[in-house]
């Protein structure tokens, strides 16, 4: 770029440098992309969401059949809150120490034998212990509790991430299992924000930092043209194409750009020998 600057009358020519952009091919991708599965075997029994609905982190997807499931997790909420074994062992608690104590009192007074007062003292002890059982009775059934509602949550799947529904593959009424042909329930992809993969020369290495801005021109029809900033920069260069690949992201919040299009994205660099 060249600019005229007049000092004194005199007119002098300043030469200022500045890069030129360069564009370089590159395709829009989902942040993300996953395959949702269930971890047990079942019968699938709702889905709750369609192909292209949007779904929101920790939405409920899927359920799969529960029913004996949750009758478990019902047992053992149940037997965890019981109180009837502990207040059973606190009366013989109490019960056992007003005998044991009026039984040591009549042995000191000599009016009741010592063979006596020490079977009250074990009855009191027998009782203690039943009280210490029937608490950890308790605690036993609130780690089930706690078991069985995990157990119970497996079966409700829930998106990982905001995001929409890309496919579904499996349909209420069918067999799912953690292995098989059709494991896969619904696929996911998270397209806010968006993920573009730019391959660039060697000669561009190092000229990329992490945080540079770019423009992101989409081919027609869906055209455009937006803003991203550099995330990843690939630390391997490809030695057969000599070429590394960078990613952006750009901002996509009302998912009017759909992943899968090609792009040109624009640096301000200027390419030539790789810097050292």
């Amino acid at each position: 770029m060249l600019k005229f600057q007049v000092t004194g009358g005199l007119c002098s020519l300043v030469i200022s440098l500045q890069a030129s952009p360069a564009a370089f091919d590159c395709l829009i991708e989902p942040t993300q992309a996953v395959d949702v599965a269930s971890p047990v075997v079942g019968l699938l029994e709702r889905v709750h969401v369609r192909r292209g609905d949007r779904v929101s982190k920790g939405q409920i997807i899927a359920t799969v059949e529960s029913g004996a499931e949750q009758a478990a997790a019902e047992l053992a909420r149940f037997k965890s809150q019981a109180m009837g074994p502990t207040l059973s062992a606190e009366g013989k608690i109490e019960f056992s120490q007003r005998k044991f104590q009026r039984r040591a009192q009549m042995a000191t007074e000599k009016l009741m034998s010592t063979q006596d007062r020490d079977d009250a003292e074990a009855e009191l002890k027998l009782a203690e212990a039943e009280l210490q059982v029937a608490k950890e009775n308790r605690q036993i059934a609130a780690i089930e509790h706690r078991q069985q509602t995990s157990l119970l949550n497996l079966r409700t799947l829930r998106s990982p991430f905001d995001g929409v529904v890309v496919d579904q593959l499996v349909y209420q009424g069918e067999v799912v299992e953690p292995t098989g042909a059709k494991k896969t329930i619904l696929k996911l992809a998270q397209l806010d924000p968006l993920r573009v993969h730019v391959v660039l020369p060697m000669a561009a290495f190092r000229k990329i930092t992490q945080g540079m801005s770019a423009k992101v021109a989409l081919e027609s029809p869906v055209g455009g043209t937006y803003s991203a900033r550099v995330k990843t920069v690939d630390k391997l260069i490809d030695a057969a194409s000599g070429t590394f690949a960078v990613f952006l992201e750009m901002r996509n919040a009302e998912l009017a750009v759909p992943a899968g299009v090609k792009c040109r994205a624009e640096f301000q660099i200027e390419i030539g020998a790789p810097t050292q």
